[in-house]
């Protein structure tokens, strides 16, 4: 029985490595459940990348009434899981962001924004969300190209074809698991581009934990407002659900030991038996926005 039982845990171990580590499939079409007013843009292209993904934008309320208003960005990687059940990696589990956007806009706690999804490649996830190879496993290690085209390619996009208030302290960018890696990683390596950052249930873990050794080398505490969470159940089985909260612990106590301040320019959550998935991620995001993207008295 006791064998039985370790055989279980360990095949439920492989399923939630495979869930973060594989890229997302394509899933047939379903009902959509966009709210408000949203855009697409079709295979945009990557010169740095050499490749194509959509794009979907989130306008807030009003945008179009008043041409001369100006808005913070957020980007957010895995656009598909943001606003549509229909595109979701999961069908019909979406992180509702447009629903949640409107409502907090509706109730005045948050600023008016413009939220950028980035819709991720497939094949090409692991690499673009990961700063370092993994040797291990043999993967990863293509973030700093992917964000030279955040950078040099889709902000200079989105600033010119709608109306963004460009500097830092407007920009923001957000993600979840390996997501909320290179969020992390790309908001400290350009922090003269991303003020603001969400690192929804990190993959601390990948390469060996190098996002810590990577906050661990900074030189300098960059002015960049930092949201961090982990669910408590984020994992196949209690042992990993542990290690991943263990990991975003000593990744959050590492960047306090580098000067943030936790509740001002760093909130760190962890979301009582939350599990890594678009649901849990949806229930925090409230917390996330307000948090990121204040509305100002």
């Amino acid at each position: 029985m006791k064998f039985a039982v370790k055989i279980a845990n360990r095949l439920t171990s492989i399923a939630f490595i495979a869930a973060v580590l594989l890229p997302l499939p394509a899933n047939a079409q379903r009902q959509h459940t966009l709210s408000g007013n949203i855009r697409h843009h079709k295979n945009f292209h990557s010169t740095l990348l050499n490749n194509d993904r959509d794009l979907v934008i989130y306008l807030p309320p009003g945008y179009d009434a008043n041409p001369k208003l100006r808005y913070s960005v957020l980007y957010f990687h895995d656009g598909q899981n943001l606003f549509d059940g229909a595109t979701s990696f999961i069908s019909g589990k979406e992180w509702q962001l447009d629903e949640t956007a409107q409502r907090l806009l509706a109730e005045a706690k948050i600023e008016p924004l413009i939220i950028v999804g980035v819709n991720n490649t497939g094949k090409d996830r692991i690499d673009e969300y990961t700063p370092v190879r993994d040797d291990k496993r043999r993967i990863g290690g293509k973030a700093d190209l992917y964000g030279r085209m955040l950078v040099e390619e889709l902000k200079p996009f989105i600033d010119a074809n709608y109306r963004t208030i460009r500097d830092s302290a407007h920009t923001g960018l957000g993600g979840s698991s390996l997501g909320g890696l290179v969020s992390l990683y790309l908001g400290l390596k350009y922090p003269k581009v991303f003020g603001r950052v969400a690192a929804v249930s990190p993959s601390v873990w990948f390469a060996d934990k190098h996002i810590v050794t990577y906050v661990n080398a900074l030189a300098t505490k960059p002015k960049v407002r930092i949201w961090m969470d982990m669910g408590t159940k984020e994992g196949g089985n209690v042992e990993d659900a542990q290690r991943a909260v263990f990991d975003a612990r000593l990744l959050k106590d590492t960047l306090v030991r580098k000067g943030w301040k936790a509740g001002k320019d760093l909130q760190y959550f962890e979301a009582e038996g939350a599990e890594h998935n678009e649901s849990a991620w949806a229930e925090r995001l409230e917390r996330i926005l307000t948090f990121l993207f204040p509305r100002k008295v």
